[in-house]
């Protein structure tokens, strides 16, 4: 057996706080050799990215590092190395894939030039040969027309297509060791295969150890050569991938194992009344292409003439690849985007030519909840603030002591302590921050809420208690769901019926369970074909 390439030896990583130091991460040990996929698996909070980061030399400078710590690369201990040295492998040898892309990457600079600094960073080369190596990483992990991304910023992407950069910038260099820090969480399914296949097959060319962070068992399962399953710091379970799988020995391995989503939605109410609907819906951007003295403006229909229509009661789930139109359809139908033609009705009145102003009654009637509650919740505010705007700007409950009855009755719904009022969003665990989010929306009594990937960046345990609160709120507060997802595991557990979207048009549509067990299109078929199988 070959050495390993990293190996991580009794890690213990810790953090000053104002309530004291905090132990991150207890004692952790493991190694991956050239050519293998170690996948490290865990809940929120588990030290998993800590120790990956301490790896890269990238740790926060209130983090307290263990003597006895030590992380050998390739036969060096880079714990004893000085910043510059570190700097010299990063991103040369050693490249990491971060799980946020949109905080990840400058908002000011270009696609291309953010990629280009990573190559440039590390190697000479020409500026004509530069853009070409860039457009060639773009479309080596499948990003659609890489000449035009080239220009463009990452806020005209979508995040499927934001990761997709990241991955091309940490594969820039073709390191030795590439750390993935949860790389598919914002991915359709089909991308997921596709990348995950690509770094297969990256691994396989450049002999490259992978370090997989994730908390999808089906990737795991399928791509990685051994595990680690931490909790609270510690490692409970090692081993190779398919005999941890098929005989955990931890309690705690077993309930990851048996966190998948599951269950059925309630069957719908006969005769529901229709509460949101669109129909004929179309919306097309202009995107820029070419240079400075030569731009180009191409039309993109992102929602191409689709009708849908929501129920009173109802779960209809929108899936389909990254860019497909999901959000942008979603977000015109509660006129928070770019509508441009067709008709909306809510509750049975039209509401596509309302003004801003004539929406505002509507809009306590009509809430979102976002894919990432860390970036949608206010860091300056405390959660009491943050619950309590949407009421004081709306005018509800009155009396401050009637607004505190309102939030606190949100946090008992959503299962969170009233001690969560006077602390900060940064506090909690992600899926403690999208229960508050969830309370942020449903404060308002709204009648519709539009749920967008709200579980995508949860691990599972905490993924099926998110499922099984939205199930109970649906039920209490007699709500209705539209739910934006490319877990098709999900859609199935929560939603009655489901909308599959490809370049701005339905290619189907109809009850979950008839659509996901007996698809009628071959891109159906293999959505439905990589969720399940992840990796062919």
């Amino acid at each position: 057996m070959t050495d390993p390439l990293l190996s991580v030896e009794n890690a213990k990583i810790s953090f000053r706080t104002v309530v004291g130091q905090v132990d991150a991460v207890k004692n952790v040990s493991y190694e991956v050799r050239r050519g293998e996929t170690l996948a490290v698996v865990g809940e929120s909070g588990s030290g998993k990215s800590v120790t990956a980061r301490a790896v890269m030399g990238m740790l926060a400078p209130n983090a307290i590092v263990g003597e006895d710590t030590k992380i050998m690369f390739d036969g060096e201990d880079l714990s004893e190395w000085p910043e510059l040295k570190l700097q010299d492998i990063r991103g040369r040898r050693i490249a990491m894939i971060f799980q946020e892309p949109l905080t990840s990457l400058n908002p000011v600079y270009k696609i291309g030039d953010q990629v280009g600094e990573i190559i440039t960073a590390h190697r000479k080369i020409s500026k004509a040969d530069l853009r070409k190596e860039v457009v060639r990483l773009l479309d080596e992990v499948q990003l659609p027309d890489p000449e035009t991304r080239f220009s463009q910023y990452p806020h005209e992407m979508s995040g499927g297509q934001r990761q997709r950069v990241m991955i091309a910038m940490a594969l820039a260099n073709n390191p030795d060791l590439l750390i993935a820090d949860e790389p598919t969480t914002a991915l359709d399914v089909t991308v997921q295969a596709e990348i995950l296949s690509l770094l297969k097959d990256l691994q396989k060319k450049h002999g490259m150890a992978v370090v997989l962070i994730t908390h999808d068992l089906t990737v795991v399962s399928k791509v990685s050569d051994t595990v680690v399953v931490m909790r609270q710091g510690e490692v409970v379970e090692r081993g190779n991938t398919q005999e941890v799988f098929e005989n955990p020995q931890h309690p705690y391995t077993k309930h990851l194992i048996n966190s998948e989503p599951k269950g059925h939605p309630d069957p719908l109410p006969e005769n529901a009344e229709p509460v949101l609907s669109g129909s004929h819906m179309s919306i097309s951007f202009m995107l820029k292409a070419g240079g400075f003295f030569n731009p180009k403006l191409t039309e993109l229909k992102a929602v191409n003439d689709i009708s849908a229509t929501i129920h009173k009661g109802e779960t209809l789930g929108i899936v389909g690849e990254s860019g497909s139109g999901k959000t942008t359809l979603a977000m015109a139908m509660i006129k928070l985007g770019n509508y441009q033609k067709g008709e909306i009705t809510f509750q049975g009145n039209r509401i596509d030519q309302l003004s801003r102003k004539d929406m505002q009654p509507y809009r306590t009637r009509m809430q979102v909840v976002f894919q990432d509650p860390f970036s949608s919740l206010n860091p300056r505010m405390i959660i009491r603030q943050i619950l309590e705007e949407g009421l004081i700007v709306n005018n509800i409950g009155g009396s401050a002591e009637a607004r505190d009855a309102l939030v606190r009755q949100a946090l008992d719904d959503v299962h969170m302590p009233h001690s969560a009022l006077d602390r900060f969003p940064h506090e909690f665990s992600g899926g403690q921050r999208q229960r508050l989010a969830i309370a942020r929306a449903i404060v308002l009594s709204p009648e519709f809420i539009l749920l967008d990937e709200p579980t995508s960046a949860l691990d599972l345990s905490i993924q099926a208690q998110i499922i099984d609160l939205l199930r109970e709120l649906r039920r209490k507060r007699d709500l209705s769901y539209l739910f934006i997802s490319h877990d098709l595991k999900v859609v199935r557990a929560l939603c009655h019926n489901v909308i599959v979207m490809q370049r701005g048009q339905v290619v189907e549509m109809g009850p979950t369970e008839q659509v996901l067990t007996d698809p009628k299109t071959a891109y159906t078929r293999r959505l439905v074909d990589a969720a399940f199988n992840v990796v062919a």
